[in-house]
């Protein structure tokens, strides 16, 4: 007899895994981030701030409950599969976008990259402040902040003033 297959769990690992993007090798996560830089244009960046503030807040609380699937089903914290948590922090990075122009998306999936390895004060122990997939979430959102001020900054300081037009 065949075993009745969960498709709630089944549903909620795919959403925190991206489907096959968090079982490519070598680095899932930059493969989530690099997926999420390029959904961007489509289905963030085109929408208004009161839009991709639902957007954020929604896919923080959706992936978090997948997150908790995905922890569950691969039996370990913050396990490398799921991969959502890099969209939101891409997303948060990108939020002041108002056009998708590719030195800054490039820019922005490369500043979110760093913090979220490197994971500077407080990103690290926030991986403890929320029970489940919400901590795996909350360190993301947190270096996508850190990612966005920087790629904000880079922009009105440097990027605007030198290489006005390109950007």
């Amino acid at each position: 007899m065949r075993p009745v297959k969960n498709y709630s769990n089944f549903f909620w690992t795919n959403l925190a895994t991206l489907g096959p993007v968090g079982y490519l090798p070598a680095a899932p996560g930059t493969w989530g981030s690099l997926a999420a830089a390029v959904a961007a244009p489509w289905l963030f960046i085109p929408f208004s701030f009161l839009s991709k503030m639902l957007i954020l807040s929604g896919l923080f609380f959706l992936g978090a409950w997948a997150c908790t699937a995905a922890e569950k089903k691969f039996g370990r914290k913050d396990p490398g599969q799921a991969v959502i948590d890099e969209v939101l922090g891409q997303w948060v990075t990108f939020l002041f976008l108002a056009a998708a122009k590719l030195p800054l998306l490039v820019l922005g999936f490369f500043l979110f990259r760093v913090f979220d390895i490197l994971k500077p004060w407080p990103i690290r122990s926030s991986e403890r402040w929320l029970p489940g997939g919400y901590s795996v979430m909350l360190d993301d959102l947190l270096a996508g902040i850190y990612a966005l001020a920087v790629l904000v900054l880079l922009d009105r300081l440097i990027l605007q003033t030198y290489f006005q037009g390109f950007f």
